[in-house]
């Protein structure tokens, strides 16, 4: 049995929610309430708030008793509308101001076999670029240059171009 809770539009942006999420992500629900009443964030209160939310639901829609066997198997967020604001400063100028908003949700879950925590690394994306010896050497292209980008070809400032003109 898995279930989910959900808080949308919060007022914290979604990188700062998800430094939290990271550190409950795979806990019991017991380790990561005492692990979010520590946390010195303030996105540590609204996402207690959304864990605590989804165990409410464990117990009224599964009939959950034992809450010591729930696990957080799930918990992310995603980014909300962005409120646009603007501040005015000196001189006419105008600053914007983003106010962002995320989505929070966070699942848990009683079952011993359904804890995966996160995909590895490195089934999620590869590390980096593949090195020029893996691909073929038809595949590598020279790289162009463009006219006159070499130094010898022609001075950059106007100084220079008229001192060589007169040589």
């Amino acid at each position: 049995m898995r279930t989910t809770a959900r808080a949308r539009f919060v007022r914290v942006s979604a990188r700062k929610a998800r430094l939290v999420l990271d550190q409950i992500r795979g806990k019991g629900v017991a380790e990561a309430l005492a692990t979010l009443e520590y946390t010195p964030r303030a996105a540590a209160r609204l996402v207690e708030k959304v864990l605590r939310s989804a165990v409410a639901n464990a117990e009224h829609n599964h009939q959950v008793r034992n809450l010591d066997d729930l696990r957080v198997v799930m918990a992310h967020a995603d980014g909300g509308p962005v409120l646009k604001r603007v501040q005015p400063r000196a001189m006419g100028r105008a600053f914007s101001i983003k106010h962002r908003t995320s989505h929070l949700t966070i699942g848990v879950s009683d079952e011993t076999g359904g804890t995966v925590a996160a995909p590895p690394p490195s089934a999620a994306r590869p590390s980096g670029p593949a090195p020029s010896e893996a691909r073929p050497a038809a595949a590598r292209q020279p790289t162009a240059r463009r006219a006159g980008s070499r130094s010898g070809d022609r001075p950059t400032s106007r100084r220079a171009r008229k001192s060589k003109e007169s040589k």
